[in-house]
């Protein structure tokens, strides 16, 4: 049987994406894998693969590289029809999906794939989401059941705007992953009626896989002797193409599932309830005692009433080793762009002190117009710590 041929496939956002739906459908039907790509930026080569592909191999979508140099994960037609099939059935049945996602990462392409697995056609609007934007789409919408994907930093836009909170709450479900949710912006959507459902996952697993702590249907979380969230199930990636030391590192199969070995740091409970501290190499090491990054931005975003967003990195300190440091922004009226005076600082700490161990507390504050992100909302981390210096 001769080896399938991958095809690149610019998908442009805005309405212009749904051109490759048909194309989308030949590769879920066998004719072909695809690799979706921005279209305004030529892709690299794709790398020479050693061995036969996965015989239903359909898409290979790059990962953020937060670990560095992007990836491009192997996703076969079954396992993105089993993430589809158990979304709809954790939300409450097939609907009609809004897409306003760049359409190339795996949050976005998982709208169109979700809309080709339910029959429906998907309404799209621009990633650079407004409230009005955001109410003529939803308006568009006249599926029985209604749902979207958003980042983080586009449901903080539309709590903030009363349009965008009375659109989405007619939304039967919003699934909101990429990055961490700021805890008071959850609350916010969910005090308006909104259902947002906070979603863990990654290129590796077909996207989301993790609905508000509980795994989808069929797949299992274990942590690994590290600490390390390990994934295993239907929805899981063949590996990685044309990274056979990579793929052996990270996937294995155990008992005839395929498991992926994350960085990310966390527990499942006696429940099976799963929680997420953040990643491996995140991780602040001050004067022998781990700081999770994720846990300081929670709190700074709860308890300190200026700042808007927050990444929190390890700087380094004389005494300590590391020290916390934080890239910040804040609301109008709020300190100005440039490092936060020590007297600022110090009134920062006062706020996270009964929040925050001692040692989690930030040593040096920064203010920033805009944040650094990797893909779609996800903190650039290396970034920030480069404006921290």
């Amino acid at each position: 049987m001769p080896e399938p041929l991958i095809t690149d496939l610019p998908m442009s956002a805005g309405p212009a994406g749904l051109e490759v739906l048909p194309r989308l459908e030949r590769a879920l039907a066998g004719q072909g894998p695809v690799r979706p790509h921005d279209p305004s930026v030529t892709p690299q080569p794709l790398p020479r693969h050693d061995g036969e592909l996965p015989s239903d191999l359909a898409v290979v979508v790059g990962t953020s590289g937060s670990t560095g140099t992007p990836k491009l994960a192997m996703l076969g037609a079954q396992a993105l029809a089993a993430s589809a099939a158990a979304t709809h059935d954790r939300l409450g049945g097939p609907g009609q999906w809004l897409l306003a996602l760049p359409p190339h990462h795996v949050a976005g392409l998982q709208v169109l794939l979700r809309s080709i697995h339910a029959g429906t056609r998907p309404v799209v609007t621009d990633p650079s989401l407004t409230p009005f934007a955001l109410v003529q789409a939803v308006a568009a919408m006249d599926g029985e059941r209604r749902y979207a994907s958003l980042v983080p930093a586009q449901l903080g836009q539309m709590v903030e705007d009363p349009m965008g909170l009375e659109a989405l709450s007619r939304l039967d479900a919003v699934l909101v992953g990429g990055a961490a949710t700021p805890p008071p912006v959850a609350q916010r959507a969910r005090d308006a009626g909104v259902r947002i459902v906070l979603t863990y996952g990654m290129s590796e697993t077909c996207g989301g896989c993790v609905y508000d702590g509980r795994a989808l249907s069929g797949l299992d979380v274990r942590v690994s002797d590290r600490g390390t969230l390990e994934l295993g199930g239907p929805c899981v990636a063949y590996g990685y193409l044309g990274e056979p030391e990579l793929t052996a590192e990270y996937f294995v199969t155990d008992a005839g599932a395929r498991w992926f070995r994350t960085d990310d740091v966390g527990s499942v409970d006696e429940r099976g309830k799963v929680s997420v501290t953040g990643r491996a190499d995140d991780l602040i090491n001050s004067g022998g005692l781990k700081v999770a990054p994720r846990l300081v931005e929670e709190a700074a975003l709860a308890h300190v009433p200026a700042i808007t967003g927050a990444i929190a990195v390890g700087v380094p300190h004389e005494r300590w080793g590391e020290g916390v440091a934080l890239l910040v922004t804040t609301s109008p009226g709020g300190p100005p762009v440039g490092s936060v005076p020590e007297g600022g600082v110090a009134q920062i700490r006062e706020m996270l002190r009964a929040h925050l161990p001692a040692h989690a507390l930030p040593q040096v504050v920064r203010v920033t117009s805009k944040l650094p992100t990797l893909g779609p909302g996800k903190p650039d981390r290396r970034a920030a710590a480069q404006v921290l210096g």
